[in-house]
């Protein structure tokens, strides 16, 4: 981990790095023998706490409620001040999502209800109509919503300009279930089979059956527009 860090950093110390896990920067996992474990993440977490000394003097109080933000799936400010912002939606312009878009990510975004609503720009009544119909889905906690459920309620407030209403999308959920059903059927196989390599091979096939899926959809459609044009 230090040979990582020190052609960046010359003065980074053992005791340096000990000293940001005692206020509660990193926590690196431990082996069973007490020996601390760095991961690709660890390292990352200590280059932006490292950056953000050296090159913004930032107090670790404030270093440390951006990476609560990055914990969180959020966008942190702009170093050194500024709060922190819902991640800019991408567009994805001409090309479709490829497999790795359906890689679940660790560092997932997390918001609550106020931050759904001003960050997919619909109103309360909307979001109540999503989530009746099981389009967005709620979990425990302060902060209930996913970054799927912002992308949904996103699309959902821009259908609705146009005046497709929630209750007409409940046919995309069916057709989306009924896709994941045939997944399951697809890969069940593998997961009858032993071993870690047969559960990360029936991942990879979901996701490469999900990529395909979705580019089928997109021209389907777009070969249904261009018949009736």
């Amino acid at each position: 981990m230090l040979s990582q860090l020190r052609p960046d950093f010359p003065d980074v110390t053992i005791s340096k790095i000990r000293f940001l896990e005692a206020e509660g920067l990193i926590e690196p996992q431990r082996a069973p023998s007490g020996y601390r474990k760095f991961g690709h993440h660890d390292v990352e977490r200590l280059r932006f706490v490292l950056t953000a000394q050296r090159d913004h003097y930032l107090p670790l109080r404030v270093i440390k409620d951006h990476l609560d933000a990055l914990d969180q799936g959020l966008e942190p400010p702009a170093l050194p001040v500024g709060p922190p912002q819902v991640p800019r939606m991408v567009s994805p312009g001409e090309s479709h999502p490829q497999s790795e878009a359906f890689r679940h990510d660790e560092r997932e975004l997390r918001l609550s209800r106020a931050e759904l609503l001003e960050s997919a720009e619909i109103d309360a009544a909307l979001l109540d109509q999503l989530e009746s119909y099981g389009l967005v889905l709620s979990r425990a906690g302060r902060e209930p919503y996913d970054g799927d459920a912002l992308v949904i309620a996103r699309i959902a407030g821009e259908l609705a300009s146009y005046g497709v209403e929630p209750r007409h999308l409940r046919a995309f959920k069916t057709a989306a279930d009924r896709e994941v059903g045939l997944f399951e059927q697809v890969v069940a196989p593998l997961l009858r089979q032993r071993g870690v390599s047969s559960q990360g091979r029936a991942e990879e096939v979901v996701r490469e059956l999900a990529a395909l899926s979705v580019r089928l959809h997109a021209t389907l459609v777009k070969v249904g527009l261009r018949s009736r044009s």
